[in-house]
Formats: structure tokens, C-alpha cells, sequence
């Protein structure tokens, strides 16, 4: 509901012209508009004034208007306390520009909502952008503020600039209220530097033995580091993903990593090969190449691609779960050799040029036999890596020849939900056009032959589908609706997103906590139904719905999403406090959703500033298209400006609080940036 739809009594901004105003004349609070009255009034009553600024079009306006200017119990607060004045900024951008301009020089960030605190002589006191109307993840409750700031106008006015400190300090407090648990963003930094001390200097990785991949912790580093701008995470997450990528746990000849690895240094695998791990790591890797420009990164996400298409995409175009580690009843002997092998093949020169760079000698590195790895550092020059293709091509061709190990082709709904996601994010990144039709093809499979109306199964074989699905299936398989939403623009991706989250709230949502099940209502053969919130091999089935929850709020303009959001998320951290890394999943969802960039594309050049918007890191970016107002759901809040816009331009909201509207798709990442770093 907007605000112009709230039933109650009409305020003075009836009067108004402005459509922004207007939005808010039934609100219970009694606005004033700008003026020397509103000012008047200020005096007489000897009361501060509260001062809220926005515009149509931003996103997160709406969000407090509804939140809390709709309120019954916040509107009361905000009437005894405060004349409040309500101000459209693109009506009085001079209004705008003083007030903005005095929160930045009181060391606040800026955006819209612009919310301040002045005197009743209309000096600015604090203030700030969105403020929610509950207490969560370490911000204070909008009632809160209102009562703290009256409280030091009516008992210290003369001293009220010299208590800004104390007023922070005794919001803070009331931000985190004794009992519950609060995360925000000063923990999340915390948590990734606990974690980044965790990790091998030399080898990469979680320190000790056996190494994982672990994908999650590398988002959540990466995360860190996009999020404070220490290179420090970055550089983390590179150097353990540079000794991944050379180690032997990655397949040098056909590309694709194993499972594991068995010691320190990423050098004897467990030999099997993860439909999960290898979408979770190409993510990472198209990220890494795109900060670093390391050729290796988007060397080993192509490698890996060719590996899905050629070894693991079935028929029907879905991919399969997996490769065992065995073959001929011994593991790794398919992908190990010996260096009498690798010299009958490419010849004596060609043969001891290959192994001065992939670890080859007569003793081996593994049982005799020999893994191949460039963990050593060898120098190569361009010419040597154009020969190392070629010899790597021979030893492939002539591996075909061997014994294969088994390929498990039962494609499962989740794990081919990671993929068509990775392929999608990682192909903007690569500029691979032809890994998003892999994509699309795999997604349009699923939702063709594992579905039942709007419900998924989870496994299907040989023409069989297990039914039904698990919570699995569903968060991964809307997060791939959605990455091909952003991606394509297709408006289906969208509607099959909704439509699967209904049926996932209908069968699997605890209506007691906001978190989900993993299995669903009418499953019936279990005695139990399964509830766990731990990250394993794979994130959360929980931490993905939290992110897609995000999503479908910003593309659906619908903020009951995110209220579902914040309660799912406050609900696993309260259970989670004792083991937050074993959640990590749930942290990086809780970056998004207070750190996401909304961008929405508008106008005849919608998609010339969508495809400067997906250039940025996919991980904290959402970005829609809106050639015309019909193009958006009714509730969206980009509705108004569309509307009373004929030009193109992009509407960037950034955590709560939103830019003004961005006229050239180049100034795009340089708005996002800019708003991030007032966090």
C-alpha cells in the first residue's frame, strides 16, 4: 500500500502539487510543507523540526513512508515532538542542496531519504537517510531516534551540537538491545578479518589439511573487500584461487576441479569432480579476473566451461551431478601419468620441456605416478604457453582413449541452479554470450521436464523425476530465474521466479520462524521434516532465499519480500550466534541486503544503460529494465518518475538510501561507487 492509499484523515499536503507530496497527504503524520508557517510553527511550540526529502522515484522514501510514516504509533511520536516538514527535492532542490550539503559536513552519509534534525530556527542539528522503524542489524529504531534527539533539545538545547557524540553513543546502545543478537556491518568486517587470519600465506586456502575449496568464505572475503576497500581480502582470495588454479585439484588437460584436496599445498586431489564446486568457483574466478585482470582467472573459467560442455551437459541440455574419482577400480588412474607416457606421445625434447613445467619426473609426485600441477614456479613466456597448448591437446586426446571414470548424469534441480547462475554471471563478466544460451537451455530443460504445475522435483534420469523437490531446488532454481532475469531482461524469467517462490512459501516456509524446511509439507515418507541452517558443501538453502528475497523486493517493488528477508535472516543469526562461520552463506546474504545497488534502467535506452549496470560485480548489483511504466510492476516505486520522463536514465539506490538519476550510462559505476563509499 502507498502512501496516498493509507485510510486515514488528509493532512495539509492535500494542498500540494508536487505528486510526491501528494503520496503522503492521508498519512497519520501532520506534515507541514516548506514555508515561513511550518517555520512559525516551529517557534511558537518551541518543538525541532524533522525534515524529510525525496522524490517519486526513490525506492527507499517509499520504504520509510510505509514503514513508519503510515504508522498510527510512529506518526503520534513524530506530531508530539517535532513540526514535521516534507519536502520534494526535485520541487526545491534548494532545500535539498543546503540540508544534503549540512549532512555532509556533520560527517553523515547522504542519499535520499534525506532525513534532519534542525531547531526551531531551521539550524541543521543531525540527521540521516533511511532509518528503519524497527531496530535491526545494529541501526536504531526511527522511534528511538526521534525520542533521543527530543529528549537532548528539550533538556540540553543550549548544548545540543557539543552532544552529537552522546547522541550517537546512546543510539548505538539502543540499536543493539541487551538480549539479541545484532549483526551488521561493523560485525561482517569483523568476521572476515577473524576468518582472513585463518588463512595459509603460502598455500592459499584454510590452513592445514585436507583443503577445500570453500567457496562461500571466498565470497564472503571478496565481499569484505568491496565493502571496506582492502585489498587485503581481495589479494586472500586471489592467491588462494592462483594455487587452486595451478595445483593439481584442478584438471590441466580437461579442465574442471576436484573435490578436495588431500594435503596442504592443493597438489593430490580427491579425484572426483562436483557439479557444485565447479559453479561456485567459476563465479569466483570471473570475479577475480575482473578486479585483477590475471589472465589465469578467465584461463580456468573457460577450461571449465569447455569441461561442462564437453563431459557433464547431457542430451537434454542439463548438466550432470558428477565424475567419480575411480577407474579400472583405482582412484585418479585416469587423470595421472607417467613420464614415459607423456615422452611416446609429443616425443624426448618436447616431452622434457613438458615436464619442466607440469612437475613430470621419472619418480612422480603421487604413489609412482605423476599429477599434473605448475605449482612450481617456472618462468613461461608467451610463446611457451602457446606450445603447452598444443602438447596439453595430444595428452587430452590421448586420455580419451583410457578407461573413464563414472559419470553420474542424474541432473539435480539445485545443483544445475548454481551452474545456469555461475555460467549467466560469469558470461557478462567474460563477455561468453554463448554461456548464457548454455544457461538458458539447462533452465528452460528443468522448468520444461522437472516440474509439476509450479512445484519442482529434484532429481530427473532417464525420464524419471523425483518428486518433490527439496528447498534446495527451489532457492537455487529462483536465483537462476533471476540472474537470467538481469541478464536478458525477459520478463518470464521474472514471473517464473514468483510463481516458484509461491509455491516454495506454500510448501516449505515455517510460518513460526520465516526460514524454511528443507523438505516439503506433502513429502511423506520422512518422520521428521529437516530444519538445519549450516552451510555445507553447497550454501544454505536459507542463505539463498534471503538473497533472492532481496531481489524479487527491488524487481517486484513488493517490500513485504524484505520484511521477509530481515525476519528469515534475524531468525537463523539468533540460532547461528555460536557458529556464525558455519553460516557464512547467511552473512553474505545479509551483505546484499544491506549493501545491494539497485539500478533501474529506464527509457528507450533502457538497455544500453542495463549493459553498463552488469558490469559491476554481481554480487552486490541488481539491475532491472523499464523502457516504459507498463514495463514495472504497479507497486514499483520507479512508476511515478517513468511516467513524467521521456528521456533514458538509470534510478541507483544503494543500501537504504538513493542517488539522483543517473543521464549517462559511463556515470553509472562512478554513482554506485560513490554511494558505497559512504557507508
Amino acid at each position: 500500500m502507498t502512501a496516498s492509499q493509507t485510510p486515514t484523515h488528509e493532512n495539509r499536503l492535500a494542498q500540494a502539487t508536487s505528486p510526491y507530496l501528494l503520496q503522503h497527504a492521508r498519512n497519520p503524520v501532520d506534515w507541514w510543507r516548506w514555508g515561513p508557517e511550518a517555520l512559525a510553527e516551529a517557534k511558537r511550540s518551541n518543538r525541532p523540526i524533522l525534515l524529510s526529502v525525496g522524490y517519486a522515484a526513490c525506492h527507499w522514501c517509499h520504504v520509510m513512508a510505509h514503514e513508519s510514516f503510515e504508522d498510527e504509533a510512529t506518526a503520534r511520536v513524530m506530531n508530539e515532538l517535532f513540526v514535521n516538514i516534507k519536502v520534494d527535492r526535485e520541487e526545491r532542490p534548494d532545500i535539498d542542496q543546503i540540508y544534503m550539503n549540512a549532512l555532509h559536513l556533520l560527517g553523515e552519509q547522504g542519499g535520499w531519504p534525506l532525513t534532519m534534525f534542525l531547531t526551531p530556527s531551521a539550524e541543521p542539528v543531525w540527521g540521516g537517510t533511511y532509518f528503519p522503524k524497527e531496530s535491526r542489524f545494529g541501526r536504531p529504531a526511527f522511534a528511538d531516534v526521534l525520542r533521543e534527539v527530543a529528549r537532548l533539545f528539550r533538556e540540553e538545547p543550549a548544548r545540543i551540537e557539543q552532544n552529537r557524540a552522546a547522541l550517537l553513543a546512546n543510539l548505538a546502545e539502543k540499536a543493539r538491545p541487551e538480549g539479541k543478537i545484532v549483526i551488521g556491518l561493523k560485525e561482517l568486517d569483523a568476521a572476515a578479518r577473524q576468518i582472513g587470519n585463518a588463512f595459509d600465506a603460502v598455500h592459499g586456502g584454510l590452513r592445514g589439511a585436507p583443503k577445500f575449496p570453500q567457496p562461500a568464505i571466498l565470497e564472503m572475503l571478496w565481499r569484505a573487500g568491496l565493502r571496506t576497500g582492502d585489498n587485503r581480502f581481495f589479494e586472500i582470495v586471489e592467491h588462494t584461487l592462483e594455487r587452486m588454479s595451478e595445483g593439481g585439484i584442478y584438471d590441466h588437460l580437461g579442465g574442471g576441479f576436484a573435490r578436495y584436496s588431500v594435503d596442504e599445498k592443493w597438489l593430490v586431489p580427491h579425484f572426483e569432480k562436483m557439479l557444485y564446486d565447479n559453479a561456485q568457483l567459476l563465479e569466483l574466478l570471473a570475479l577475480a579476473w575482473q578486479r585483477s585482470g590475471n589472465p589465469l582467472f578467465a584461463q580456468r573459467a573457460r577450461e571449465s566451461v569447455e569441461w561442462l560442455a564437453r563431459e557433464m551437459t547431457t542430451a537434454q541440455g542439463g548438466f550432470a551431478a558428477s565424475l567419480d574419482a575411480d577407474s579400472e577400480g583405482e582412484e585418479g588412474k585416469f587423470y595421472v601419468w607417467s613420464k614415459n607416457e607423456i615422452v611416446e606421445l609429443i616425443g624426448p625434447e618436447a616431452g622434457e620441456f613438458f615436464a619442466a613445467h607440469y612437475d613430470v619426473s621419472d619418480d612422480g609426485n603421487f604413489e609412482g605416478h605423476t599429477i599434473l600441477n605448475r605449482l612450481a614456479s617456472v618462468p613461461r613466456t608467451g610463446d611457451d604457453e602457446a606450445r603447452l597448448v598444443a602438447l596439453r591437446a595430444i595428452l587430452l586426446d590421448a586420455r580419451a582413449g583410457r578407461v573413464r571414470p563414472g559419470l553420474d548424469d542424474k541432473v539435480l534441480a539445485d545443483w544445475n541452479g548454481l551452474t545456469i547462475a555461475a555460467l549467466v554471471n560469469a558470461g557478462i563478466i567474460l563477455d561468453e554470450p554463448q554461456w548464457i544460451a548454455m544457461a538458458r537451455r539447462a533452465f528452460d530443460f528443468i522448468a520444461g521436464n522437472m516440474t509439476r504445475g509450479d512445484r519442482l522435483g529434484h532429481s530427473w534420469r532417464a525420464g524419471k523425476l523425483t518428486f518433490p523437490g527439496l528447498a534446495s531446488d527451489f532457492a537455487a532454481m529462483i536465483r537462476a530465474a533471476l540472474a537470467l532475469y538481469e541478464a536478458t531482461g525477459a520478463r518470464a524469467y521474472l514471473d517464473q521466479a514468483l510463481a516458484w517462490q509461491h509455491a516454495f512459501d506454500a510448501h516449505y516456509a515455517d510460518a513460526a520462524t520465516g526460514a524454511y524446511y528443507l523438505s516439503a509439507d506433502d513429502a511423506g515418507d520422512l518422520i521428521v521434516r529437516p530444519h538445519s541452517t549450516v552451510d555445507d558443501a553447497t550454501p544454505n538453502p536459507n542463505a539463498v532465499a534471503a538473497q533472492n528475497l532481496v531481489r524479487l523486493s527491488l524487481f517486484s517493488g513488493d517490500d513485504s519480500y524484505r520484511a521477509r528477508t530481515d525476519r528469515l535472516i534475524e531468525h537463523v543469526l539468533a540460532t547461528a550466534a555460536r557458529n556464525l562461520f558455519g553460516h557464512v552463506a547467511l552473512l553474505n546474504a545479509l551483505d546484499l541486503r544491506l549493501r545491494a545497488a539497485e539500478i533501474v534502467c529506464t527509457g528507450p535506452e533502457a538497455e544500453a544503460f542495463a549493459r553498463a549496470a552488469l558490469e559491476l560485480p554481481f554480487l552486490a548489483r541488481v539491475v532491472q529494465r523499464a523502457r516504459a511504466p507498463g514495463d514495472l510492476p504497479p507497486s514499483h516505486p520507479a512508476q511515478e518518475k517513468l511516467k513524467a520522463f521521456s528521456g533514458s536514465a538509470a534510478f541507483v539506490c544503494v543500501g537504504e538510501r538513493c542517488s539522483l538519476p543517473v543521464g549517462d550510462p559511463a556515470a553509472i559505476a562512478a554513482a554506485v561507487a560513490a554511494a558505497k563509499h559512504a557507508d
